[in-house]
């Protein structure tokens, strides 16, 4: 049997007053993913393993089974896997944010979701002023870029920026872990500081500010790591052909070190406005020819970090009517039998705006299979579902089995 996964990234929330106390997955409309919860088996993945920071890159590869105290290094090294940049020994990744600086305070994290094109402009331009033989700068999409520092010790505290937004960015600034490593923190510190004073005069985001658009004034590094020795879920699993669909390049660079497929969709930008049906027809054409399809929407995410609780409900009903819907009616006229295992990687509450590490709802439908008691897919009903509670790789051991 094939198997899909369809991941709502950050799509799991807490209950909000303005719902009537209910969270953004139980106030939806989901008919489809309630259709599926009934007829499949459901419960909860502890997807951040104890000492981990809940982020993207631990869940996801916590979902896909992966042994995160061996395989793990950090975000940038995965972007930097997408961006086709080839990590060499003794390099650092770091993921490179472009973000929004108003005085002293974090506005955004993103420089009000920047497009790629203007941000190639600012990165480029970065790399021409403060690139060297030690630093590199990549583009990479919208506000999410990449930084390379050779020779760079990865023991160092960075904070991830869309976990302080509206903070003061001072006390926020790289921190060594070792002796050893203050001169790599020292570096990263001066790389922002410097941004700062170079990208706050730019044209582009001077016209940014003359046109009520967050400004891009400042680089952010988070996520240091070097390159990873990760098996391929063919190893894992013994899944000989594997794809993955995403907006995000995290995402992407899990499905390159994993051996799977990077399947490109003209118009997904990880944002509500994502090309939802041309990502569901690449799923679908994926599970022709592959064992395994990761397909990944990032919107909901996106909502929880904005704290936006009407954005986010309608992220999850988008994702229920243009993307589980049509794939599920599709597949009931294949020949072959398949698989559908639907959950976010982590919550985004949308009234603290990051990440936590509360486990998630998921549910795995089968065709034939015996469902349990629940009929609706949220945070509360899974909870009365065949698993309490599944951690490492119980849940993809479950899906494939």
């Amino acid at each position: 049997m094939k198997s899909i996964i369809i991941l709502g990234d950050g799509m799991a929330d807490e209950p909000i007053a303005s719902l009537g106390g209910r969270t953004p997955l139980q106030y939806a409309h989901t008919p489809y993913m309630d259709l599926l919860a009934g007829k499949g088996v459901t419960g909860r993945l502890d997807t951040i393993p104890p000492g981990f920071h809940p982020g993207s890159e631990v869940a996801n590869l916590a979902i896909l089974g992966y042994d995160l105290s061996q395989v793990y290094e950090g975000r940038g090294v995965l972007e930097a896997a997408s961006m086709g940049v080839d990590l060499h020994p003794g390099e650092l990744a770091l993921r490179c944010n472009l973000i929004s600086i108003e005085g002293d305070i974090i506005n955004n994290h993103s420089s009000g979701h920047i497009p790629t094109a203007e941000a190639a402009e600012l990165i480029n331009y970065l790399n021409e002023t403060l690139g060297t033989e030690q630093v590199r700068f990549h583009t990479g999409v919208s506000y999410r870029h990449l930084l390379v520092v050779c020779g760079g010790d990865k023991r160092v505290d960075c904070t991830p920026p869309h976990d302080v937004p509206l903070r003061p960015y001072r006390p926020l600034l790289v921190r060594p872990q070792t002796p050893e490593a203050s001169a790599t923190a020292s570096l990263l510190n001066d790389l922002i500081l410097r941004s700062q004073e170079l990208l706050r005069q730019h044209p582009l985001n001077l016209r940014r500010i003359a046109q009520g658009q967050s400004p891009a004034n400042s680089i952010w590094p988070w996520s240091p790591g070097y390159r990873p020795a990760m098996p391929t879920l063919n190893e894992m699993y013994g899944l000989r052909k594997t794809a993955v669909i995403s907006a995000v390049d995290l995402i992407r660079g899990i499905g390159v070190y994993a051996g799977m497929e990077v399947i490109p969709v003209e118009g997904a930008t990880g944002l509500h406005d994502t090309n939802y049906e041309g990502k569901t027809n690449a799923a679908l054409e994926a599970l022709r020819t592959n064992d395994f399809v990761y397909l990944h929407i990032e919107a909901s995410d996106e909502a929880g970090h904005e704290g936006n609780v009407a954005l986010k409900v309608k992220t999850i009903e988008d994702l229920d009517h243009r993307v589980v819907r049509p794939l599920y009616e599709a597949l009931q006229s294949r020949d072959e039998p398949v698989a559908i295992a639907i959950l976010p990687d982590h919550p985004t509450p949308c009234a603290i705006r990051t990440h936590t590490n509360t486990p998630i709802p998921f549910l795995i439908y089968k065709p034939g299979q015996k469902p349990d008691p629940v009929t609706r897919y949220d945070e509360l009903s899974v909870e009365k579902g065949n698993f309490a509670l599944l951690k490492a790789n119980q849940f993809m051991m479950e899906l494939l089995s």
